[in-house]
């Protein structure tokens, strides 16, 4: 998935996040979370809204640019989507933000 933004393919993307449900994952300040996939929407353990396939999409799409462009995704505030601090450390996870 490591690739430029427009070559993201959302299917391959929302197929690895389907299979790490129910992984316990931790944001950066150390609250432990789950999520789970209804249909076209992520819904973390932690909050009401659900997170969009779209959301996704976009928070990957961001992703990808600014690492293209030499910015290092330090944190969820670089990605700036809503849910980021949930789609940050899955991001690290899968390999789609680089760790330096």
């Amino acid at each position: 998935m490591k690739n430029q933004p427009e070559n993201l393919n959302v299917e391959l993307l929302w197929q690895v996040l389907c299979e790490l449900q129910k992984i316990p994952f931790y944001t950066v300040k150390g609250i432990q979370f789950t999520y789970s996939i209804r249909g076209y929407e992520m819904f973390v353990d932690r909050k009401e809204k659900s997170i969009t396939q779209a959301t996704v999409l976009l928070s990957a799409q961001r992703v990808l640019e600014k690492q293209n462009q030499g910015i290092a995704i330090t944190g969820p505030k670089k990605i700036g989507t809503f849910g980021a601090s949930y789609l940050y450390p899955i991001f690290r996870q899968i390999g789609l933000i680089s760790v330096e």
